[in-house]
């Protein structure tokens, strides 16, 4: 789930307050610019660099899912790359003032921005996943954890999700905790049948505990979906029709599968 943490919130409050004259002197884009793009061989990328695993600028190494998945679309496309940064709340005012021509930046798919801006398709869910106990019977929904106990953080969606469940099943127990690793880490103790949190933090606590994370397996689908993906301006159409495709050449050969497990891994 997309979290905006107070050091995180400090950064882009900078990087917002920097670049606001910049965007109040730009005109906002008109029409298809496809051809423009085309015939200038850049495809202009708005990013926030403050958010791994998607995005992190370590002294001028920029990287990430988002990094990787904008250099293979550029190239898809047969274009050159060029990133800006933006604080996270100005990356909209950013696209739509033609300052770049698509975001990559970990985008939840907000409806209420549509009469502005078009989403591809998705290219990631960070949504709510089921984590159990490595070897145990897989846990794919509310109705496999009757009588069981489900460790969540406390406050978070998880949360919520649970006591949705726990209002049809009387018989499951929510357990809270105070962080996804608390969460996560009772369960590779065995003190609750599965945790119900965030695709990302899940994948994460793996990677950064060797030991107890390959005691933890997670659900092939998510419970609570949260798509990611790729915003452009609603009038470029042929754009969104590029990358679309583009997107969806990537997915066909497996490459955005392994660039996304290349991060999530490093």
């Amino acid at each position: 789930m997309r979290h905006l943490p107070i050091v995180r919130i400090a950064l882009t409050l900078g990087i917002a307050i920097g670049l606001a004259v910049v965007a109040a002197a730009c005109a906002p884009s008109t029409g298809d610019s496809w051809e423009q793009i085309h015939e200038s061989g850049i495809l202009r990328i708005g990013v926030d660099p403050t958010y791994p695993p998607f995005a992190l600028d370590n002294e001028g190494t920029l990287t990430g899912i988002d990094i990787d998945l904008g250099r293979a679309l550029a190239a898809e496309l047969g274009l050159e790359p060029q990133f800006t940064y933006f604080g996270y709340d100005g990356l909209y005012d950013a696209l739509t003032t033609g300052q770049v021509d698509v975001l990559i930046s970990a985008l939840v798919i907000a409806p209420e921005r549509t009469k502005v801006v078009a989403y591809t398709v998705p290219y990631f869910d960070a949504g709510l996943f089921l984590v159990v106990p490595a070897g145990a019977n897989p846990a794919t929904g509310m109705n496999d954890l009757s009588g069981g106990s489900l460790a969540v953080e406390l406050g978070t969606l998880g949360h919520v999700k649970a006591l949705e469940w726990q209002r049809r099943l009387a018989d499951l127990t929510i357990q809270t905790y105070g962080s996804v690793d608390e969460a996560l880490g009772s369960i590779a103790a065995g003190e609750n049948d599965a945790a119900l949190v965030d695709y990302i933090s899940a994948r994460l606590y793996i990677r950064d505990n060797p030991i107890e994370g390959t005691d933890l397996a997670y659900s092939s689908i998510s419970i609570v979906p949260e798509p990611y993906a790729l915003a452009v301006r609603i009038e470029d159409r042929t754009l969104l029709a590029h990358l679309n495709d583009g997107l969806g050449r990537l997915e066909s050969s497996g490459q955005l599968k392994e660039l996304i497990e290349n991060n999530l891994e490093q």
